[in-house]
C-alpha cells in the first residue's frame, strides 16, 4: 500500500505542494502559479509537478483559500433565509456596530439581500419549550418562494434554537421534500449556541459558501479520480485540524481560514522541535500578511472572527491576524504625495511589472530592482526570468517621478513602507497583547517572508529569527503534519451551583460519541486519539466569558461541579488579576474537541545530508543595495548548506521556493533540521 502523503495550499499567487514518502522519508517540494478563476486546475496541475501517478498516492490533504476569497470578493451562492417572524433583519441590525468606529457613517450589505430573507410563524422559549409550532405547508411555501428567487442555498434560523432545535429540524424535513440539493442548513446543527446573530450569521455564512466551495471541492474530487487516485482526500480546517472532503462541502465555513491555519500548524511544529516555544509565525505570500502567535509551543483559538465587516464567524479557528502586505501588493503615491503599499495585489495574473504583464509596480519589483531578487532565477517555475526594466520603468512612473527620488530610493521607499505595515501587524500580535518580543523568535515563511526578515527583527525588536528549511511550502508542510479535528459546542447557560453533574456528564460523552463516529467515517489510521474539554464561564451579569479548560476522562467522563470551580478560579485570576467574592459564577457553554492524532512527521528528513561544505552552496555573487549603499553579495544555494554552517551578512540564499537575505548586521547558522537562524552578529559573538 502507498504511504505518499501530499499537502497543497492554494494561495492567491502560488499553489505549494509538498511530497512525503512517509515509508522512506523522502520529500520534496513544488510550487505553481495559481489559476485564478479556476484554482481546482491549477490545484491539480501543481500536484502533477511531483506526482503524475495519483494512483500511487495514499493522501492528499489540501489547505485552500476558496472560501476567504468568496467572502472577501462577495462570491458566494445565493441563499435564502427562512427565519421567526419579527426577526428578517438579524443579520442588517448585527450589534449595532458600525464599519467606521468613530464615524455615524458607512454602508453595509448582508450577503442575503432582504427579498431572500422570509419569515414564518413559530416560537421556541429560552427554556426550550415549544410555544408555537412551525405550520411544514407554510415553510414549504417559503421555500418554493426562494427558489422562485433563483436561491442556490437555504439556512433556516429559528430564535432561541440553541434550547430546542426541535422546530428548526421540522422545518429542514419540510424544505427538504422540495428542495433541488442538498444545500439546506439549520442554524442549530452548524452552531447550538446561544446568541442569535453569531449563530445566524454562522448559519448565513455557511450556506453561502456552499455552492462555491461545495462546487470546488466536487470539481478537485472528480480530477483526482479520473487520474488514478483512490486515497483520501482531506481539507484543512480554520481550527488546524483536517476533515473529511464530505464534511467540509457540508461545512464549508470552518474552511474559512484553511491555508493560514496549517501554516501555522506547520510554525509550531518546526519552532518545537528546533527548541523555541516563543515565536511570532509571519506568512509573507503574493497578497497577504498573516501572522499568529504561539506562545510555549501553543497556537491561539478564538472562539470567532470577522471575515470583513460584519460577516461574524462563529467557530474555533487559529488566530490570525491578516493585512494586505505582500509581494504582489501594488505601490502607488496618493492625492497627497504619501507612498502606499497595498492592499490592492497584482495577484498572479496580471502579477508584479517584472512577469511583463502589467505597469504598476509591486513589493516583488523593488526587490528586483535593488538585487534581492534573481531576475534570472525566479521562484516557482512559472517564468523563465524576470523583467528587470519593466520593474524600472513602473517604479520610475508610479513612484520615483512623482516623489522626486530615483529608482533605487524609490525600490527601498517602497521596501521601508512594506516593512512598517509588517511590523505593525507583529506588533499587534505581540507588544499590545503583553507581550515582550524580546522574547521572541520570528517565524518568517511563504514565497516572501525570509527576503524581510531581517528588517522586521530590528524594527520590532525580536531576538531572532527562525527561518524554515522550505519557508515557501510551510503552509502545504503544515497540511501533511496536521491532525484531524472536530469542535463541538453546547450551551447550558445556567448558575454553576445549580448545574447538574449527571447533564454535563451526558453532555460531554454525547459530543466525544459523534466525534468518535467522525473520525471512524473518515476510514484514516491514527496514531492516537484524544479529547479536549472546555468551557465558557462568567460571573453572573458579565458578557464576556472566560474560556476555562478542564481535564477528564478521554470519554468525558469525571465531571465534578467543585473541579470546575477550582479551575475558573485559577483562570479567571490569570486573566483579571482576582476574584470578585460574593458574586455567582455561571456556565455558559461546554466545548469538545475529539482529535485523531496522525502519524508525527520526523522533520529530521529536511535535515541536509552532511556531503557538503559551505564551499560546495556557492553560486557566485551580485551587487545588491542596502540602506543606500550597493553591496557585492556572496550567493548560496541554501539547500546545500551543512548542518552547522555559520555565514555573516550580507549574504543571499536562494532556493526553489523563496529567496532568503542575511543583511550586513546579521548573521546566520544552519541548526540540525535545516532551519537558518538569523541573529545580529554582535549576540552570536
Amino acid at each position: 500500500m502507498s504511504a505518499t502523503i501530499i499537502g497543497v495550499d492554494v494561495g492567491g499567487t502560488f499553489t505549494d505542494v509538498f511530497y512525503l514518502d512517509d515509508r522512506t522519508g523522502r520529500c520534496d517540494v513544488a510550487k505553481a502559479p495559481s489559476n485564478r478563476g479556476d484554482e481546482a486546475a491549477g490545484f491539480l496541475a501543481a500536484l502533477r509537478r511531483k506526482a503524475p501517478d495519483l494512483g500511487a498516492v495514499a493522501t492528499v490533504v489540501h489547505g485552500t483559500t476558496v472560501g476567504t476569497n468568496a467572502l472577501l470578493e462577495r462570491k458566494g451562492g445565493r441563499v435564502g433565509i427562512i427565519t421567526t417572524r419579527g426577526f428578517r433583519d438579524v443579520l442588517e441590525m448585527r450589534r449595532r456596530d458600525r464599519p467606521t468606529t468613530w464615524g455615524l457613517w458607512g454602508h453595509f450589505e448582508p450577503i442575503v439581500p432582504r427579498d431572500l430573507r422570509l419569515e414564518v410563524g413559530e416560537r421556541t422559549l429560552a427554556d426550550g419549550t415549544v410555544r408555537e409550532a412551525i405550520d411544514p405547508a407554510e415553510v414549504e411555501a417559503a421555500g418554493r418562494a426562494l427558489l422562485a428567487k433563483g436561491a442556490e442555498a437555504v439556512a433556516v434560523f429559528f430564535i432561541n434554537s440553541y434550547a430546542n432545535p426541535a422546530n428548526e429540524r421540522a422545518a429542514l424535513a419540510a424544505l427538504r421534500a422540495i428542495w433541488p440539493n442538498d444545500r439546506v442548513n439549520a442554524a442549530a446543527d452548524i452552531l447550538p449556541e446561544i446568541r442569535e446573530y453569531e449563530r445566524a450569521s454562522t448559519a448565513a455564512i455557511n450556506a453561502y459558501l456552499q455552492p462555491p466551495v461545495g462546487g470546488y471541492l466536487a470539481k478537485i474530487d472528480r480530477g483526482l479520480k479520473a487520474g488514478g487516485f483512490a486515497g483520501q482526500l482531506l481539507i484543512v480546517q480554520s481550527n488546524g485540524g483536517v476533515m473529511t472532503v464530505e464534511s467540509a462541502a457540508r461545512l464549508p465555513v470552518r474552511t474559512a481560514l484553511s491555508g493560514p491555519a496549517a501554516g501555522a500548524i506547520a510554525c509550531a511544529a518546526i519552532a518545537a522541535a528546533a527548541g523555541y516555544p516563543n515565536v511570532i509565525a509571519g506568512d509573507v505570500g503574493g497578497t497577504s500578511f498573516d501572522v499568529s502567535l504561539i506562545v510555549g509551543g501553543e497556537i491561539g483559538l478564538a472562539p470567532q472572527t470577522a471575515i470583513g465587516f460584519g460577516m461574524v464567524i462563529r467557530a474555533p479557528m487559529i488566530e490570525i491576524t491578516t493585512i494586505g502586505a505582500g509581494g504582489g501588493s501594488i505601490a502607488s503615491v496618493d492625492r497627497g504625495g504619501m507612498l502606499q503599499v497595498g492592499p490592492e495585489s497584482a495577484g498572479s495574473v496580471p502579477g508584479p511589472a517584472c512577469y511583463g504583464k502589467a505597469d504598476r509596480p509591486t513589493v516583488t519589483d523593488a526587490n528586483v530592482l535593488l538585487g534581492r531578487i534573481d531576475a534570472a532565477r525566479p521562484i516557482g517555475g512559472g517564468l523563465e526570468r524576470l523583467d528587470l526594466d519593466a520593474a524600472r520603468r513602473a517604479i520610475e512612473r508610479h513612484v520615483a517621478t512623482p516623489l522626486g527620488l530615483d529608482a533605487f530610493d524609490a525600490a527601498e521607499a517602497i521596501i521601508r513602507v512594506a516593512n512598517a505595515n509588517m511590523a505593525g501587524a507583529l506588533r499587534l500580535v505581540s507588544i499590545e497583547r503583553g507581550h515582550d518580543p524580546r522574547r521572541f523568535a520570528l517565524m518568517p515563511f511563504g514565497g516572501g517572508g525570509a527576503l524581510h526578515a531581517g528588517a522586521l527583527m530590528r524594527e520590532v525588536g525580536l531576538a531572532s529569527a527562525l527561518v524554515p528549511r522550505y519557508p515557501g511550502v510551510v503552509s502545504a508542510l503544515g497540511c501533511v503534519i496536521a491532525d484531524m479535528r472536530h469542535d463541538f459546542v453546547r450551551t447550558v447557560n445556567a448558575p454553576l451551583d445549580t448545574v447538574d453533574p449527571g447533564l454535563i456528564d451526558g453532555l460531554l460523552r454525547e459530543a466525544v460519541t459523534a466525534g468518535a463516529a467522525l473520525l471512524d467515517r473518515a476510514k484514516v489510521d491514527f496514531a492516537g486519539r484524544d479529547s479536549l474539554f472546555e468551557f465558557d464561564m462568567a460571573y453572573q451579569g458579565q458578557t464576556h466569558t472566560v474560556a476555562v479548560p478542564l481535564a477528564l476522562d478521554p470519554s468525558g467522563r469525571g465531571f465534578t461541579v467543585d473541579g470546575l470551580r477550582a479551575a475558573f478560579a485559577q483562570r479567571y485570576v490569570a486573566a483579571a488579576g482576582r476574584l470578585l467574592e460574593g458574586i455567582p459564577v455561571k456556565l455558559l457553554n461546554l466545548r469538545v474537541a475529539v482529535i485523531g492524532r496522525r502519524p508525527k512527521f520526523d522533520l529530521s528528513v529536511l535535515a541536509p545530508d552532511g556531503k557538503t561544505a559551505v564551499a560546495d552552496a556557492i553560486r557566485g555573487a551580485r551587487r545588491i543595495r542596502f540602506g543606500g549603499s550597493w553591496h557585492e553579495t556572496p550567493v548560496y544555494d541554501r539547500l546545500a548548506l551543512p548542518v552547522g554552517a555559520s555565514l555573516d551578512g550580507p549574504a543571499v540564499l536562494e532556493q526553489i521556493d523563496t529567496t532568503i537575505l542575511i543583511e550586513p548586521d546579521q548573521r546566520g547558522e544552519v541548526d540540525r533540521f535545516g532551519n537558518l537562524i538569523l541573529c545580529r552578529k554582535e549576540e552570536a559573538s
